[in-house]
């Protein structure tokens, strides 16, 4: 038996992947969408599964492995991840102050 890491992905992991994601999209949608679910709650379960389809999307389609990736790889998913951060931080605090300029 080959590790998993070791061998080469089938089309079996990419419809797992695509069923899971297409699973962690309907399911924040469907609850936001159908139910008078608060703000607050709603932000946080869209944030949860939103992070989850990250794993999904590194696991299944990029085919990321903490078991055989070198330490350059690690530090450069680092970087994207603060990368990413920052930039939504930045969308989000724009927005913000776009809001509170122009509403009355």
């Amino acid at each position: 038996m080959i590790p998993f890491h070791l061998r080469k992905p089938h089309v079996g992991d990419y419809v797992n992947g695509f069923l899971l994601a297409v699973i962690l999209t309907v399911i924040p949608f469907a609850t936001i969408a159908y139910t008078g679910i608060e703000r607050g709650p709603a932000l946080l379960m869209v944030t949860v599964f939103a992070v989850l389809q990250i794993g999904v999307h590194l696991r299944f389609f990029l085919h990321y492995s903490t078991k055989r990736v070198p330490q350059e790889v690690t530090v450069a998913l680092a970087m994207a991840i603060f990368m990413a951060a920052v930039l939504i931080a930045g969308g989000i605090w724009v927005m913000k102050d776009l809001h509170e300029r122009m509403m009355p």
